[in-house]
Parts: C-alpha cells; sequence; structure tokens
C-alpha cells in the first residue's frame, strides 16, 4: 500500500474485494461515484450497482428495500449530503427497523476544502450516534478502512462509516489487529493521553513526539469506533494519566470530545480538553489551511496537552 491514501479510496479498493467474496454485496451511489470510489465495483459487478441519481433520500429507501430482500447494502454519498439531507429517512427506515444498510459517507470534516460549508459535514458523528442500534466508524487510515469495512459487512444491522476526501498517511499494517468496537493504543504514555479519530490520529502521533521531546510522555489512542465506544479504554486512560485531549475533525459537541467527557463524568471523572470544531461552520480553502484556521493541527494538540500539563501541576 501508498505511503498515503485516502479512506474514500481505501473503501473503493475494498468493495471490490468484498464484492468477489460475497455476492449478496449490492451498492447504491448518489451520482458520485467517481468521488466516493464506488465507481471500481461498478465497473467489476455491473449488475450489482445502482445509481439513485441525486435524489440521496430516495436512495436511503432504496437501500432499505434491498435489505430486507435478503441482501448486504452498501450505500454512498458525500457526509453532508447522507447525515444530512437523507437523515430522517436513515432513521425511520434504516435505523428503526435495523435494516442492514451500510452508509459509508465520504468528503467529511472541513477538508473537503474548497467546496466550502455547505459540503462541510461537521456533524454527521453527533446524527448518527444518536440513532438507536447504529454503528459509528471513523477509520484513520487505509488498512483500517478495509478491516473495519469486512467487520461492518459481516453483521447484521446498520453502520455509518465516515471517510474523507484527504489523502492521510498509512499508520496501520497488514497485520494490525483492529476490532470493531475496541480502541487502539497507537502509543504509551504516562502523562497524557489524546483520543482521537480519523486523520486527527495522525496529528496526535506527530504531537506526541513532538511533545516528547520536551520531556512530556503522551498515550495516543485511536478511536475508530464512535458507536459501540470503548469506555474501559476511557477510564483507563482517566486513571492512569493526568488528563485526556480528545481530537476530531467534527464539532465537540456531541463528537468524540463530548462521548468521552460523558464517559469519565459517570465512571472515572479527569480534565478532559478537546481540540476539533468549536461551533463554527466551515468554509473554503485548502485542507492544510483550514486545519490551521479551525485549530486541529499537531501543534493545537501540543498546546492543548501543554495546557492541561500545566493545569494539572
Amino acid at each position: 500500500m501508498a505511503d498515503k491514501i485516502s479512506t474514500r479510496e481505501a473503501y473503493g479498493n475494498a468493495l471490490v474485494k468484498l464484492g468477489a467474496e460475497n455476492p449478496d454485496i449490492v451498492v447504491f451511489d448518489a451520482d458520485l461515484s467517481k468521488s466516493t470510489k464506488t465507481a471500481g465495483f461498478k465497473e467489476a459487478y455491473p449488475d450489482r450497482f445502482f445509481n439513485a441519481g441525486i435524489a440521496e433520500a430516495n436512495m436511503m429507501g432504496m437501500a432499505a428495500g434491498m435489505a430486507f430482500s435478503g441482501k448486504t447494502v452498501f450505500a454512498s454519498t458525500f457526509a453532508m449530503f447522507a447525515a444530512g439531507r437523507a437523515y430522517e429517512i436513515i432513521r425511520n427506515s434504516i435505523g428503526y427497523p435495523h435494516a442492514n444498510v451500510k452508509i459509508c459517507a465520504t468528503h467529511s470534516g472541513v477538508t473537503v476544502g474548497e467546496d466550502g460549508a455547505s459540503h462541510q459535514c461537521i456533524e454527521d458523528l453527533a446524527l448518527m450516534s444518536v440513532i438507536p442500534g447504529m454503528t459509528v466508524v471513523h477509520p484513520a487510515d487505509g488498512p483500517s478502512t478495509e478491516k473495519l469495512l469486512r467487520q461492518v459487512a459481516a453483521f447484521d444491522g446498520p453502520a455509518y462509516v465516515r471517510l474523507g476526501r484527504l489523502s492521510v498517511p498509512v499508520i496501520y499494517n497488514d497485520d494490525s489487529d483492529i476490532v470493531l468496537g475496541k480502541a487502539n493504543t497507537l502509543r504509551d504514555g504516562t502523562d497524557h493521553t489524546v483520543i482521537a479519530c480519523g486523520l486527527m490520529v495522525n496529528e496526535a502521533l506527530i504531537a506526541a513526539e513532538a511533545l516528547a521531546n520536551d520531556g512530556i510522555s503522551v498515550r495516543v489512542i485511536d478511536m475508530h469506533t464512535i458507536k459501540p465506544f470503548d469506555e474501559d479504554a476511557v477510564v483507563r486512560a482517566a486513571s492512569e494519566t493526568k488528563s485526556i485531549i480528545t481530537a476530531e475533525e467534527h464539532s465537540v459537541i456531541g463528537g468524540l470530545g463530548a462521548m468521552t467527557a460523558s464517559v469519565t463524568a459517570r465512571r472515572c471523572p479527569c480534565r478532559v480538553s478537546m481540540v476539533g470544531i468549536q461551533d463554527r461552520f466551515g468554509q473554503s480553502g485548502k485542507p492544510e489551511e483550514l486545519k490551521k484556521e479551525y485549530n486541529i493541527t499537531a501543534a493545537d494538540i501540543v498546546k492543548a496537552v501543554k495546557e492541561a500539563d500545566e493545569a494539572v501541576r
């Protein structure tokens, strides 16, 4: 695998493999197959691919119907059009009847870039997590995307998989042990813990290395499964380190930060700081510029850890 690959591209590659292994897998898309990377599946298995057109709510209803005919259905569009435009259909036609539909939404977060606020979905983890019975996954890189997708495809029920447009460094390898619902500790540390998801996992690893040079030991956890949430990993971090810093390319309201704080409040109180989108809409710009504008870079994690370190002394 390349040194960098977008999770949407890894999704497209994994779909083709899964399609060869399971003839009951079908794929729906909303006229964005080249962007969501479902075009490879369309080319390989044209009789199992359905383009619903620019009608995302209709696509989710179609996907639910196909699921109840015994198929494992993958439905893809941009995160804003899935979690946003089609929310009511996802809730009532997929979530409520527990349909076997895997909603794989690409172009999440502000790193969509120049398309701007209307296309930069920063609310989707919160929206999908609140639906009863919905599994919610946000992979950090290419290999973890494929491993988690295989597990998502294997169970009977709805899932939301959050994918990105931007190419990100490969963190895991083919032998890595990645289990749905179980957080991965990528770096051990004794002073503070950074819990991250998606592209922020790599930012957390960069930050931890920089902090080590300053004598601060940081544990880095990849919380790739947002729901079911690995509460035990949070409790261990809260009890074994001085504070927790969360890092996400999503609103801190209702996202990884809020869920982490909820666990610590109930089970093991500790200081929790949140690096993420602070109650703002996105805007047009280049991805790296937007990461700086919204304070979701490795440097911002370093700053949050140092502030926490000073506060808990």
